[in-house]
């Protein structure tokens, strides 16, 4: 009696895991419909939606296929026969009060596909929508073009046995190597994992990398003289007067040293409000008439959104042409890249955000730019090299030597620097929540490239300690 006690109430827990992420879900199974993925859907019309159509006249759709008839009853709508009609067969576990999986979580597969749409796809969904999708997108975006000429890699590639077992059992999506001019290691999630959703067009959220995105940017802005230098201040920013940032050089913000520890940290402001879902200037308010604390190295999410924000007050009309010039002249993507901006605002507001979108070899594009720039000692090259110069300590109490997020000890305007083991070495690494790893090595010309849902993966074997 007990054990069968037992199976109902875990029954019971799992339906309510089920519905506790309903607005996300919906989305996700008309996802996977619309990608073709229908063994992972149990799909069939409700019984009244049926009946409504056979009474107008219609015949009863093909599976999963939403049919109208011509004359629509409140009872029509009532019954959501308008909505789309799936449920899933996957065996997901929902995290109650977050977007994320949680760093420490142990997913199953069927977990890891439900957040995979959630990372990819959930910001280009349709708020308010039909299923045929009228309505605004959760977010619109700062785009760059891809370039009519965009570079191509040579490859010399070689068989790495133990990144294949990796990426046949992890949340690894794509991994590159690229080393001595050449990709030497190119592997990309199986077949069996999430093969079927993600190729070489698949643009994979940034996370995190998408702070040093905007470090990059911020070099190419000060090189065209939108702004004099990272010594420089807000102060001619209106939406920075009378807060915690005014009279704050740009390169105290670049290396998260701003003295905002009291009120920000990289969970959000510390009042519980997200600082990636408000623009700069309803955070700028947050901000205002604070004091300011000692400077020391506090990571957080808000300082990349106001300074891609102040490179957008700075170049003015100019701002998608000066994203152009990055990453479709310079770094010649072949796809289309983007950062978010929040959707049915003025750019006056703030309204950019620096979660950044690209596909697996854009990213390793944009890499080699960087990598480019410094060893030609270009404009952009002396701005990479003197935040490494100005890098700060990260003090972390925590000495896991094994992680991407406590093995660097120092940060450098937005990239991780000092890896153990590396210490004064000019190498330097974007990290991004869920294991999105981009480092690069400026003297030996080696670049690693990984993108991901979750960092389930060996990390320090696949990653850092390929630059030995």
């Amino acid at each position: 009696m007990k054990k069968l006690l037992g199976i109902l109430v875990l029954g019971l827990l799992w339906c309510n895991i089920s519905f506790a992420d309903d607005e996300h879900l919906a989305d996700f199974n008309q996802w996977l419909y619309q990608s073709g993925n229908h063994q992972y859907l149990n799909i069939e019309q409700k019984p009244v939606c049926k009946k409504l159509i056979q009474q107008h006249g219609l015949k009863v759709p093909k599976v999963g296929l939403v049919d109208e008839p011509k004359y629509k009853s409140m009872e029509w709508f009532s019954n959501k026969c308008h909505k789309f009609q799936a449920t899933n067969n996957l065996k997901i576990k929902f995290y109650k009060n977050r977007w994320t999986l949680p760093w420490d979580a142990k997913p199953n597969m069927d977990t890891l596909l439900y957040y995979f749409y959630k990372y990819q796809y959930s910001h280009t969904v349709k708020v308010s929508r039909t299923y045929k999708g009228s309505g605004t997108r959760k977010w619109d975006w700062y785009e760059a073009n891809p370039s009519g000429n965009f570079f191509q890699f040579k490859s010399n590639l070689k068989e790495d046995k133990y990144i294949k077992k990796q990426m046949s059992k992890t949340a690894m999506l794509s991994y590159i190597l690229y080393e001595d001019g050449k990709i030497t290691i190119d592997e990309i999630s199986p077949k069996d994992r999430f093969g079927n959703f993600v190729n070489n067009e698949t643009k994979f959220r940034s996370m995190s990398v998408g702070k040093t995105m905007v470090s990059y940017v911020m070099g190419h802005a000060i090189c065209k003289g939108y702004i004099d230098s990272i010594d420089s201040t807000l102060n001619d920013w209106d939406l920075a007067n009378n807060t915690l940032y005014e009279n704050q050089k740009i390169i105290d913000l670049l290396n998260m040293a701003a003295g905002d520890q009291k009120y920000v940290d990289m969970s959000g402001f510390k009042d519980g409000d997200d600082t990636d879902t408000i623009t700069a200037k309803e955070a700028m308010k947050k901000m205002s008439n604070k004091k300011k604390s000692k400077s020391k190295y506090n990571y957080t999410g808000l300082l990349p959104h106001l300074l891609l924000n102040y490179i957008l007050f700075k170049s003015g009309d100019d701002f998608e042409n000066l994203l152009e010039d990055v990453f479709k002249n310079k770094v010649k993507i072949e796809h289309s890249v983007y950062f978010f901006k929040h959707p049915k605002t003025h750019k006056d507001e703030g309204n950019a955000n620096s979660m950044f979108y690209a596909t697996r070899y854009d990213y390793l594009r944009i890499a080699k730019a960087m990598l480019d720039d410094w060893q030609n000692d270009t404009c952009v090259g002396k701005y990479l090299k003197t935040i490494h110069e100005r890098r700060i300590p990260k003090n972390h109490e925590q000495k896991d030597n094994k992680s991407d997020w406590f093995n660097p000890k120092s940060y450098a305007g937005f990239f991780h620097t000092d890896y153990a083991g590396f210490k004064d070495k000019a190498i330097m690494g974007m990290g991004g929540y869920g294991g999105q790893s981009i480092i690069i090595d400026f003297e030996k010309g080696r670049i690693v490239v990984i993108s991901s849902i979750h960092l389930n993966y060996n990390w320090h074997k696949i990653a850092i300690s390929k630059f030995k």
